[in-house]
């Protein structure tokens, strides 16, 4: 997984930068806010972002603030670094759209179970989304079965957008999940099944349909 570590202290940067490597993430560090905002602004950002709350030229809390404005980044995973606790100051991280922090200096194996839970959030996000759109894939199969379908008045066939024809056997089942069998209705068993029957000499069988 891609994280971005934004610290402006280079050791706690490099001993992050360590411990997550070694877990196997891909890191990407960034030595103040402005830098951070810059890499979450751009193609192919990490999911996850870990930013310490004191940096130059932009805060920690500031970064959350500015990816959230943007619509696109708003399932980011942030977590803040910060030396101080309390409520009121936690609170104002969290309003300003981190997900979770951590405290300086930080242990190992805490930092470690908070980049998992983001991890798990992410894909949870991911598999709603998807979810979403097939969803919404579904919705638009009904909607196009619910309006005017043109069909041929002849072999019944029905167009599609791309003025393509298609058997209402294939139309159906490319547009539903409705599993489709076959028959002969008693009127056109009477109108062609019979006469085929009796002009090839066959009898007409008790069990079937007829007059």
């Amino acid at each position: 997984m891609r994280i971005l570590i934004a610290d402006d202290d280079d050791v706690s940067r490099f001993m992050l930068q360590a411990m997550l490597t070694k877990r196997g993430h891909v890191v990407v560090c960034a030595e103040n806010g402005e830098e951070a905002l810059q890499i979450l602004l751009g193609e192919n950002a990490p999911k996850l972002a870990i930013l310490d709350w004191l940096m130059p030229r932009l805060d920690g809390v500031e970064v959350c603030r500015k990816v959230r404005d943007v619509p696109s980044l708003k399932t980011l995973y942030l977590i803040l670094l910060t030396v101080r606790g309390g409520k009121a100051h936690l609170l104002e991280g969290f309003t300003a759209g981190a997900n979770d922090y951590i405290t300086k200096p930080f242990d190992w194996e805490e930092l470690d179970a908070r980049v998992n839970v983001g991890r798990q959030v992410l894909a949870l996000q991911e598999e709603l989304s998807a979810r979403v759109h097939e969803l919404e894939a579904a919705l638009t199969r009904v909607k196009q079965l619910q309006g005017l379908l043109p069909i041929c008045a002849y072999c019944k066939s029905i167009r599609d957008d791309q003025n393509y024809w298609h058997q209402v056997e294939a139309y159906l089942g490319d547009h539903t999940d409705a599993k489709l069998s076959h028959g002969i209705c008693p009127a056109c068993w009477v109108k062609t099944v019979e006469p085929e029957l009796l002009k090839n000499g066959i009898p007409i069988p008790d069990c079937l349909p007829s007059r």
